[in-house]
């Protein structure tokens, strides 16, 4: 499978909180704000927002003289053959509360051996998870997951899923021709989220950010009730601000 060349924006800032987290990990006495930027050439000003992600997501701890050290998730992550539970309860902990956050079930989807997969959810009474009336590996080019997913392969890796999965007419507002999904998917911004419009499914709207770590091809999305599609765009702009911590939980 080949991929684009990686995007830049939005998710630079996961590469120097790596660096944040090594610098940690090499002081496991603490070490102070100060002496992280020192390090890691970051401006303090930049420094100060990367932390506080970092202590809200369980990665870093301060300490009584104000000292930073390595957090519980962290520590969890790294720990040998419990790291790939710790990771997805990290992950579903996240998930839960950007559920909460945007007031919308969320997803997270990998492009795993040719296939668009939804590896992990969190839905609720009140953010119901979209229904799956056809299978996400058949819909790539009508869901905002699966276009999110293909806006990151090349165009030999789109012609050969698409070899494997025809394109179909699910609702009215299905594009069924190749090079008109092919040219919106080129002139889609890496750093605006992805939106299906009732595209997969009358009743449903959809957005969808790419997930950068490494050669990965991922993304988060969520899903709203045709009655709360005036919140879709607001909701999509939290989701991709909240994607950070996500990318660097896969990162890690």
């Amino acid at each position: 499978m080949a991929l684009k060349p990686e995007p830049t924006a939005p998710f630079h800032s996961v590469q120097y909180a790596l660096r944040v987290l090594e610098t940690v990990s090499r002081h496991g006495g603490g070490v102070t704000d100060a002496q992280i930027a020192r390090e890691t050439g970051l401006p303090v000003a930049h420094l100060s927002s990367l932390l506080l992600m970092l202590r809200r997501e369980g990665y870093v701890e301060q300490v009584s003289d104000g000292a930073y050290v390595i957090g519980d998730s962290t520590v969890l992550l790294g720990s040998g053959l419990t790291r790939r539970e710790a990771l997805e309860r990290k992950l579903q902990e996240t998930l839960t509360e950007l559920r909460d956050s945007v007031g919308a079930a969320v997803y997270i989807s990998r492009y795993i051996d040719g296939e668009v997969k939804i590896t992990q959810f969190a839905d609720g009474p009140r953010t119901p998870k979209v229904n799956e009336w056809v299978d996400f590996r058949s819909a790539a080019h009508a869901s905002a997951v699966g276009k999110c997913l293909l806006t990151q392969l090349d165009l030999n890796g789109r012609r050969d899923h698409l070899s494997r999965h025809k394109i179909a007419r699910l609702t009215s507002r299905t594009i069924t021709n190749e090079k008109v999904l092919f040219s919106k998917l080129d002139s889609q911004p890496p750093t605006v989220p992805v939106l299906d419009l009732q595209e997969y499914a009358v009743g449903t709207v959809c957005a969808a950010v790419p997930l950068t770590a490494g050669s990965a091809v991922g993304c988060l999305a969520l899903s709203l009730p045709i009655e709360h599609a005036h919140r879709l765009r607001s909701a999509a702009d939290t989701l991709n601000r909240r994607a950070a911590p996500v990318v660097l939980s896969l990162a890690i």
